[in-house]
């Protein structure tokens, strides 16, 4: 079952991914059903070191040395050239117990090239759930001012890839699943819907074991500081994109002292629960897709109730393909939301729809293919296993049926192509789970912190430019700065606009941070 109300994930991997493919409150903000639970959040961060301080840790930990060599192939990814090394960091399996069991974090780096080194710089690429050791690489030519003086550096999340990554069902059960209709008519759908998520979570409960439980973002936010540490680094120096941002917000919270230059990219809404994150993504890819129907000719409210109109002839009768495997709503959907991570996706977008509406779904199946990490053998990746294990950790909301159809009209107002999806995912996607979410949305508060630059783009379809400016203000004032970029696709950074990649580099390189507001047209 396809992740819809999380389609976030992959900042900088969407457009490579696009590339590929083309050869409680319905506020929208949370704001009403976070005051208990935020404060929980933040007196147990304060109870377990808000301070950022690592008195506590055994040396066991704090003296590390990683035995960096040769990176090896994947599963996924080949092998990286001579400039990368990886190792292996030990981190506490349960932070609450540091002198406990530990479990092993895959790292990747390449040295600064030049001189005057600043220190390391890490990287995560959204998700939750994506492999830094696979992305990192592929990443490094659109940073390479910054390798000037910084080690990049990524990893793999506990629970992701080579880190320990969750596998909650194999390809033939994943294949299988695409079959069940993610907006349900009737209530036999509506109970093969649930069926199937309950499935999931077993087998996620499965195949994770003791590590299900530990695998949130504070979890990760504390395996962040003890890298830190180990690479002998006094500030984190960090650089975050889509959930990247939650992750980095939350880090700055636990450990405001240590915060040294922090980009974020791509802005998740911090003050967004689960209900009003879906509705922000609603109102991104309708916007994104009203853009993209623009940029064509065409009428954005008539051409979405064309492709909504086509949506339901497919959830009446999928389409063929080439492959001989059918194109039902679900993945025909997904298949829409791919390329409007990008622009440069646009013109595959249109051929799929075309092809569409004369009653073949190869292009889009194609398309939904490559955002559900399916190759041409019918190996499923596992990405959007390890974010559903991450975020419904993360996630204490839990709609019910009966709350999920009252929200729906509102959800479909907002899109009437997206809408329905995200809506019923808020109730799926963590339906009957096996272990308690922890808050209803991530508390990042972080006074005294140095100036965290947080850059927004007006056209990103999953993590829509409203979560920017309440970044910042959530971040606290004089700590979080917003770069605004007039643009689409998913993030800022190395998609063409000079001004942004200059003010970042500025930032990161000189530790010049503009004034909060600065736009970039």
């Amino acid at each position: 079952m396809a992740r819809l109300a999380r389609w976030t994930a992959l900042g900088a991997a969407a457009a490579l991914l696009v590339a590929g493919c083309s050869s409680g409150s319905s506020s929208g903000n949370g704001k009403n059903s976070k005051g208990t639970s935020r404060a929980k959040a933040s007196a147990t961060a304060s109870s377990r070191g808000h301070s950022g301080t690592a008195s506590a840790l055994p040396s066991s930990l704090t003296s590390q040395k990683p035995d960096w060599g040769r990176c090896k192939a994947t599963a996924d990814s080949p092998a990286p050239g001579g400039d990368w090394q990886c190792a292996t960091l030990k981190v506490p399996l349960d932070w609450a117990k540091p002198e406990g069991r530990t479990i092993g974090l895959a790292m990747i780096r390449a040295k600064a090239r030049g001189q005057d080194r600043i220190g390391s710089l890490l990287f995560n690429f959204g998700g939750p759930g994506g492999s830094g050791v696979s992305m990192m690489p592929s990443y490094a030519s659109t940073v390479s001012q910054l390798r000037q003086r910084y080690d990049l550096v990524s990893w793999d999340p506990r629970g992701v890839a080579a880190s320990g990554g969750v596998r909650c069902r194999d390809d033939k059960e994943i294949q299988a699943a695409e079959a069940i209709d993610a907006t349900p008519d009737t209530p036999a759908e509506e109970q093969a819907y649930f069926q199937d998520a309950a499935d999931f979570g077993k087998g996620c409960e499965k195949a994770a074991g003791g590590l299900m439980a530990h695998v949130s973002t504070t979890d990760t936010a504390r395996d962040m500081d003890l890298m830190r540490q180990v690479l002998g680094d006094t500030k984190m120096h960090y650089f975050g994109i889509s959930y990247g941002t939650e992750l980095g917000g939350v880090y700055a919270h636990l450990f405001p002292r240590n915060v040294g230059r922090l980009i974020l990219d791509a802005v998740v809404d911090p003050s967004a629960d689960t209900v009003g994150h879906a509705e922000n993504q609603a109102r991104g890819f309708q916007r994104a897709l009203n853009d993209y129907l623009e940029s064509t000719g065409q009428d954005p409210q008539k051409g979405t109730q064309k492709i909504a109109d086509l949506l339901k002839r497919i959830d009446a009768e999928p389409l063929p393909t080439s492959s001989g495997r059918k194109l039902t709503q679900t993945l025909a959907v997904t298949g829409i939301v791919l390329p409007l991570y990008s622009e440069a996706g646009w013109p595959s977008l249109t051929s799929a729809l075309k092809d569409a509406e004369q009653g073949d779904g190869s292009e889009l199946l194609t398309l939904a293919d490559g955002y559900n990490e399916r190759d041409g053998s019918g190996h499923y990746g596992t990405t959007t296993h390890s974010q559903r294990v991450i975020s419904c950790l993360d996630d204490k909301q839990r709609p019910t049926l009966e709350e999920t159809k009252k929200l729906l009209p509102e959800f479909e107002k907002i899109s009437p192509v997206f809408g329905d999806f995200l809506g019923w995912d808020t109730a799926g996607w963590c339906h009957d789970w096996p272990v308690a979410g922890q808050y209803d949305s991530p508390e990042v508060s972080a006074p005294g912190a140095a100036p965290i630059l947080v850059v927004g783009n007006t056209g990103d379809p999953a993590t829509p430019y409203e979560g920017a400016r309440r970044m910042a203000d959530e971040l606290g004032k004089d700590v979080g700065v917003v770069l605004t970029w007039k643009g689409e696709g998913h993030g800022a950074y190395g998609s063409g606009s000079d001004c942004v990649d200059s003010t970042v580099n500025a930032y990161l390189l000189k530790g010049t941070a503009p004034k909060d507001g600065k736009v970039c047209s």
